[in-house]
């Protein structure tokens, strides 16, 4: 299978990112932290809304893997391991090298576990 890059360009900076290796996407204000699976982070002048619309348009039917998780988080589903809505947690891993735990609202959770569960079926 080809590698599919993002390529994100800003005045000071220029990222390469291959999309099967971001883990999620963290909303810092007016910038995105951008999560590898190999735990590098990259920072992109850009809000979490504006990041949601690049990777529309730039990764077309293969942005189906990101899902928006409450108002801080943009996952990508090929890592959702655990959904513990009681305990506001979301665990992204690939079972093998890294576990990510994000904290996230009740109502967001339950949001992703009937997106996750209705395209499952």
């Amino acid at each position: 299978m080809k590698n599919i890059y993002l390529h994100l360009n800003s005045r000071d900076e220029y990222l390469r990112i291959d999309v099967s290796k971001i883990v999620y996407f963290e909303s810092d204000g007016n910038y995105t932290n951008i999560v590898l699976k190999n735990q590098l982070k990259g920072v992109i002048c850009m809000n979490l809304t504006h990041m949601q619309q690049v990777l529309s348009e730039r990764l077309k039917d293969q942005a189906s893997i990101f899902a928006r998780v409450g108002k801080k988080y943009i996952v990508n589903l090929a890592y959702l391991y655990q959904i513990q809505v009681q305990r506001q947690k979301l665990i992204l891993s690939d079972g093998e090298q890294f576990a990510f735990t994000l904290d996230i609202s009740k109502d967001a959770l339950k949001n992703l576990k009937e997106l996750y569960i209705g395209q499952s079926r």
